[in-house]
């Protein structure tokens, strides 16, 4: 019997985020509970923790509000071989506190009016779940149970909502003598959508009083606890704060409180019989660096063992990447260049800012880099360069997918799709006329979007590598990796090992330089253009001698399509190469010249 028949599969928690549920139903659960006493020992009385979607957020709060929450019902259970039930701060802090919690993570809608709808319903059911409490207690007066009803029957006014958050933690605190613990989720999705539905203004300006009176110079205040994706900048939304504890992605302290570190996913991979996948997990899933620590992605690693194995990109298909698509479409050659160089596998330095005010980020284009960083779409490969400036790549496979999905859309954009589909059709027959011809009207349609000055070697490969991206269902893409002896440019690895392998090569139709005799015996040089026809066979030479093919062959892929393009501004054309047999050696080229190294 296999190790994973052997494992004792608990159910896992996919959409839960309810920490009562998943503790009682034997869910599994990577044990996160020191994540309480790092705040009830905090210095600061109010924390935000900025981490990207599905790392955890929500249950972490869930697991705050089981703990502190004053209740008739012993909860201790649900801790019970938990790390902190162990700590000395169980006993100090169990069940000791009114908990006011709230989730804003829903709250995406168009226009201002609307948002505002759901913001006061959130408020009527917080009022709502005390409801027995502020209308029987003797602390409140009739004034206090007048505006207690005004939010239960929504009829209370705006000010009186900006209010609502500071006016329940002083019932709670007056009725039970303790101090409130406040738990907001997603605190900034209002914002985004703000930013989105173009009503940022009222949004930001909601937030900020409802916030400030709930968490300012509150003396009712046990601890607070904000989420969200972002630290919209101070100045915006924590103008009211007194220095609260920001921890984002950058910070060292809470950096293993959200998402999985590396034991944790061994472990849990281990206990579900599937300890032989973890470099597949990891290829996948790893990569972010939260604090200097390696996190994976909670939510793509429990999805995938819930598929039994199947790896494919589950984070970002509950994504919407509408407000990246906007930010990054508006950008630059160079931004889309530099996009480009994150495909091939390399890193970008740039500055991270860890407040942002988000109306500056349609002014100011080095804020994308910052947004997609604490969004989970880029990562840090190390500690600053130098003050504020990180070098960024991405993360893993999964996000990998986002970028190349990003780039298609731009170029589908701009490309009838008849033409790409006939264009795409013929590359994976292996018609090679059809797909210059293709290609050419491709390129003469959509050039003009692209500033061939400069390096228009990487503008062509960009724009092949968009369209490619279309065929990833069937192949894998990969750019500018080592085969053989050199670098090739673009290689499609058919998933089916009967299938076709593509390697292609790009070259610029370039003077050439040769030396000729003068009259006075002396060398001089000479500048001759090369033809397209010599540019051709020199690409495809380059294919040959550098082993380029070497990798698809060393995948049992036989045929394999050698493909040579060379242009001149708009102008282009393409020419295949011969088929290199397989058994023949990889050390030598064509004839058995020894291959350039």
């Amino acid at each position: 019997m296999s190790d994973r028949q052997k494992a004792v599969k608990k159910k896992l928690p996919v959409g839960s985020s309810d920490f009562r549920k998943l503790r009682e139903g034997g869910y599994h659960y990577v044990d996160k509970s020191l994540f309480i006493r790092d705040i009830a020992e905090a210095s600061a009385e109010v924390t935000l923790l900025p981490r990207p979607r599905r790392f955890g957020k929500t249950l972490n709060l869930s697991m705050l509000r089981y703990f502190f929450e004053k209740s008739d019902e012993d909860r201790s259970g649900l801790f019970g071989k938990l790390a902190i039930r162990d700590d000395e701060c169980f006993e100090a802090h169990q069940g000791k506190y009114p908990v006011i919690r709230m989730t804003f993570k829903d709250i995406r809608e168009g226009t201002w009016d609307a948002c505002y709808k759901k913001l006061t319903g959130i408020i009527r059911n917080i009022f709502r779940q005390h409801r027995e409490m502020l209308l029987s207690s003797e602390i409140c007066d009739e004034t206090d149970r007048k505006l207690i009803r005004h939010f239960l029957e929504k009829t209370a006014n705006s000010e009186e909502c900006e209010d609502s958050l500071r006016f329940l933690s002083e019932c709670l605190f007056s009725h039970y003598q303790k101090k409130v613990v406040i738990l907001i989720d997603e605190y900034d999705t209002p914002l985004h959508a703000g930013y989105a539905g173009g009503y940022y203004k009222d949004a930001i300006s909601f937030i900020r009083n409802f916030l400030s009176g709930g968490l300012k110079d509150n003396e009712h205040l046990f601890r607070g606890v904000l989420t969200g994706i972002l630290r919209v900048a101070k100045e915006s939304v924590f103008s009211g704060l007194n220095n609260p504890g920001v921890y984002t992605v950058l910070s060292r302290k809470f950096s293993d409180a959200f998402g999985f570190t590396v034991p944790e996913v061994r472990q849990f991979l281990e206990e579900r019989g599937m300890g032989d996948r973890y470099e597949d997990v990891s290829h996948w899933y790893n990569g972010y660096l939260f604090g200097g620590r390696v996190i994976f992605n909670p939510w793509s690693v429990i999805n995938y063992a819930d598929n039994e194995g199947e790896a494919k990109p589950y984070w970002i298909n509950t994504a919407d990447t509408g407000m990246i698509d906007r930010l990054a479409t508006r950008g630059s050659r160079e931004l889309r260049e530099e996009i480009g160089q994150l495909l091939e596998g390399r890193k970008l330095t740039k500055p991270v800012y860890e407040s942002i005010v988000m109306r500056d980020l349609e002014k100011r284009d080095d804020l994308l880099w910052s947004f997609l960083l604490f969004s989970g779409y880029l990562k840090l490969s190390g500690p600053a360069i130098r003050r504020n400036f990180y070098e960024l790549e991405i993360p893993n496979e999964e996000v990998r997918i986002v970028y190349e999905e990003m780039v298609g859309r731009w170029f589908a954009e701009k490309t009838e799709s008849n033409q790409l589909e006939e264009m795409l059709r013929a590359l994976e027959i292996g018609d090679v006329k059809l797909f210059e011809k293709m290609l050419r009207l491709i390129v003469m349609r959509i050039m003009s979007y692209h500033d061939l000055a400069g390096e228009p070697e990487k503008v062509y490969h960009a724009l092949v590598l968009g369209m490619l991206v279309w065929m990833s269902g069937k192949y894998e893409m990969r750019s500018n990796r080592e085969s053989g002896y050199g670098r090739y440019d673009l290689m499609l690895k058919p998933d089916d090992p009967e299938g076709q392998g593509i390697i292609i090569e790009f070259k610029r139709l370039d003077e050439d330089e040769e030396q000729d005799a003068d009259d006075d015996g002396k060398r001089k040089k000479r500048k001759k253009k090369k033809t397209p026809q010599d540019a051709l066979e020199e690409a495809l030479k380059q294919i040959e001698d550098r082993g380029y093919a070497d990798e698809l062959e060393a995948a049992g892929i036989r045929k394999i399509l050698k493909l040579a393009v060379v242009f001149s501004g708009k102008k282009l054309w393409v020419k295949q190469g011969g088929q290199r047999h397989p058994a023949q050696s990889s050390d030598s080229g064509p004839s058995g010249i020894p291959r350039e190294r």
